[in-house]
């Protein structure tokens, strides 16, 4: 997430409560969505939109009813429908029917969801480096739960590019996938394919966590933050360019609680307890919104919005979101395909607000690496930024650069709200392929030499640089 990391929490008699960005966070803060929704599959009652979180090139809702729907790019199997073909509108992913599904979150090219029932936590999609969490870097077309983490009750899953990380009621952390800048918090630069807890939050109970490309984050109960990972751009928050392969404490905001936190692909933003906006690292683009293209390498408040009470937070490859308490959206970076959401094509280093028909209130946001997605308080969703691979959910692969509603998903959908219907199930037929049978690995000269640790399971993939294995995106 990012890409954009997508936070996503539950509540430990009710169910989801909210997203953050995803970010993966704040329920207090914005009220929940209730969406009316016909699903066309002959078996799923009318259903409301409850959670959106958008990964690189796909997006995934959430309705009430435990159903789920995906729709964008399918390449690598992340929208679950057992075979890796495009969506261009929100369609009924079937296999998690039974599931009783709780809450979502999208990486790069993969997802997860978890079931509060069942305590089980499904991945599935591009596999490398251990990011699903099943012991080897195949992909997945569909669904499977993480043998590893059965049983364990868990509050957020946040998913980076190519980690994953997950926060247990008790406050533990459980982090997998791709490691070479120790963004697992493990203390070694080793993938891991399988979940291993974070040590040194032992006896530090923590909130909710964040990932991006490759750096992680996490506020503690106390409100305290940490970072770790790679720093190159002051992202950690820490005053440098280092990596830390175990999590540090982010001094400088020793005066100020924070409540949430979300990743860009290589930029961070948190939000205090009295509602004033954080951001720090890349900033090539202006996506930290301070006005000017410079990195941050510690946590600045942004000035702009400071006269706002930011409620929610989301972070796209290279731009960025705020929703405030009364419901106005903002939005700054970079700005290609319209992902700001403004009407042009122009970055912007200063927040701009972000304008809905009839001056609708926005509920919820998720940013995608190109692409946005909001919920209005009129039960309406709407999309704009790149739009490539069916990822708006507009039947087609037009980019927007204003916020258009999806119709399938929305109350003032012109046909009405209705989704797709799929049928793919949890044991039907073929569930993965690794990534040998369709794309070339190109060894890293950096990291030649590494062998595979039998802690980290079968390394197919051994610690490729980011350039290497990625398609090229469009």
């Amino acid at each position: 997430m990012l890409h954009s990391s997508s936070l996503l929490f539950l509540s430990p008699s009710t169910g989801p409560i909210n997203v953050i960005n995803p970010c993966p966070s704040f329920s207090s803060l914005f009220p929940p969505i209730t969406m009316e929704l016909e699903v066309t599959a002959a078996t799923s009652p009318p259903s409301r939109v409850l959670l959106i979180s958008a990964g690189a090139s796909h997006t995934v809702a959430l309705l009430s009813g435990n159903v789920v729907c995906s729709w964008g790019r399918g390449e690598d199997g992340q929208l679950g429908h057992g075979d890796t073909d495009d969506r261009l509108l929100p369609t009924h992913l079937s296999a998690l029917d039974a599931q009783q599904i709780d809450s979502i979150a999208c990486g790069a090219d993969h997802t997860l969801a978890y079931s509060e029932s069942r305590n089980e936590l499904y991945s599935w999609g591009w596999g490398d480096f251990g990011r699903l969490g099943h012991g080897n870097s195949s992909d997945l077309l569909i669904p499977q739960p993480i043998i590893a983490l059965q049983g364990l009750r868990i509050k957020q899953i946040a998913c980076g590019d190519s980690h994953c990380l997950a926060v247990t009621m008790e406050g533990e952390v459980q982090s997998w996938g791709r490691n070479q800048n120790g963004q697992l918090g493990l203390g070694t630069s080793e993938d891991s394919l399988v979940p291993q807890k974070i040590q040194t939050f032992q006896g530090v109970p923590i909130k909710m966590v964040a990932a991006g490309a490759e750096h992680s984050v996490a506020i503690t109960e106390n409100g305290e933050l940490y970072g770790w990972g790679w720093g190159r751009y002051g992202n950690l928050g820490l005053g440098d360019r280092n990596d830390r392969w175990i999590p540090e404490k982010v001094s400088s905001v020793d005066c100020d609680k924070m409540v949430m936190v979300a990743c860009g692909w290589r930029h961070t933003i948190s939000v205090s307890s009295l509602g004033g906006l954080y951001t720090y690292g890349w900033s090539k683009y202006g996506q930290l919104g301070h006005g000017n293209f410079e990195d941050s390498l510690v946590p600045q408040k942004l000035q702009a919005l400071s006269d706002k009470l930011i409620s929610q937070v989301s972070g796209g490859w290279r731009h960025s979101m705020a929703l405030t308490s009364t419901g106005l959206l903002y939005g700054w970076g970079w700005n290609k395909f319209g992902q700001v959401g403004v009407g042009d094509n122009v970055d912007r280093c200063s927040p701009v607000q972000v304008k809905f028909p009839h001056d609708q209130k926005v509920v919820q946001i998720s940013c995608g690496w190109r692409h946005t997605i909001a919920v209005t308080e009129k039960e309406n969703v709407f999309s704009w930024g790149r739009g490539t691979n069916g990822q708006l959910g507009h039947g087609d692969t037009v980019d927007r650069n204003s916020p258009k509603i999806i119709e399938a998903l929305s109350v003032d959908g012109s046909s009405g709200p209705h989704i797709e219907s799929s049928n793919t199930d949890l044991l039907s037929g073929k569930s993965g392929a690794s990534l040998s049978e369709r794309y070339a690995v190109v060894p890293d000269e950096t990291v030649s030499g590494q062998t595979a640790s039998s802690s980290s399971g079968d390394r197919l993939d051994i610690s490729v640089p980011e350039s290497d294995v990625k398609r090229i995106r469009v």
